[in-house]
């Protein structure tokens, strides 16, 4: 099974870039090819063997990312942000031999450790019982830039919904993927690096946290689950934030939500819901 990594960059982390592809690129026991995707940037200069595609627009991560695929040849697709890297170098080939003796696994995510030795932060464990982030298990949602993606699974998903720009993509294609009956899992032996760092730092992180969770549950949930889940996540953000601006900004993209298009509805059936279920995260939370 042939092998690509797409990383998207905005250009301003040359020397963490290279980092990146440099641990792809010593991958032992498999070839890598490398796409990375200039997302509305100037690409710097890369080591020979690199492809590269430059968008004249931001177009956002899940956009970005589907631009990388369309020119890529792997059967599977390794999504790599440009400030992470692999820790070592038999992690691709343990990825490829895991798709290769199961045809019906979809998607791999990664484990994200500190490169500084701090604790693994549980909001990077796919799963509600995170408490110990070394115990591999089947999920229902996987990190966009630490995982491993089937081909056939990303495109009968339909690939990552690039209206929603950043946040909540990763789990609207997985949930897609578990409607086409693959499975995916967390794996806690595939190790990636990331620096810590806090997604609030996004400007725009609350709005579009709030309006994509919306557009998932317009998108992809029987209307009776629908309603559950955003209230669930109504619930549990009023109980979390205390910030008063936080909470204008979560509602002000609640709202948006409902009044902007959210693409095409295709439901889960209530079969892939109970599966779901039975794998410790129905979709109500």
């Amino acid at each position: 099974m042939k092998v690509s990594c797409v990383l998207l960059t905005m250009g301003n982390r040359p020397a963490e870039l290279r980092r990146a592809i440099n641990s792809v690129f010593e991958q032992e026991g498999v070839d890598v090819e490398v796409v990375v995707v200039g997302n509305g940037a100037d690409l710097p200069e890369l080591p020979e063997g690199v492809a590269t595609l430059r968008l004249p627009d931001n177009v956002g991560i899940p956009e970005g990312r589907n631009h990388g695929v369309k020119v890529c040849a792997g059967d599977i697709i390794l999504f790599l942000d440009d400030d992470g890297w692999y820790r070592s170098r038999d992690l691709v080939r343990h990825v490829h031999d895991r798709f290769a003796a199961d045809p019906e696994l979809g998607a791999v995510s990664f484990r994200v450790a500190d490169p500084d030795g701090g604790p693994d932060q549980r909001r990077h464990v796919p799963r509600l019982r995170a408490g110990d982030p070394q115990r591999s298990s089947r999920v229902t949602t996987f990190l966009g830039g630490a995982c491993a993606i089937r081909r056939t699974a990303f495109e009968q998903g339909g690939g990552l919904p690039g209206g929603f720009f950043y946040a909540h993509e990763e789990t609207d294609l997985a949930w897609r993927i578990l409607d086409a009956g693959f499975h995916i899992d967390y794996d806690a032996e595939a190790v990636m690096y990331h620096p810590a760092v806090a997604p609030t730092r996004h400007a725009d992180f609350y709005r579009l946290n709030a309006r994509n969770r919306v557009w998932l549950a317009r998108r992809n949930l029987p209307w009776p689950l629908a309603v559950a889940y955003l209230g669930t996540w109504v619930a549990i953000t009023l109980l979390r934030e205390r910030s008063r601006p936080a909470l204008r900004a979560w509602f002000a993209g609640f709202k948006e939500g409902w009044k902007e298009a959210a693409g095409p509805r295709t439901p889960i059936t209530w079969s892939t819901a109970w599966r779901m279920t039975r794998m410790g995260r129905p979709p109500i939370i």
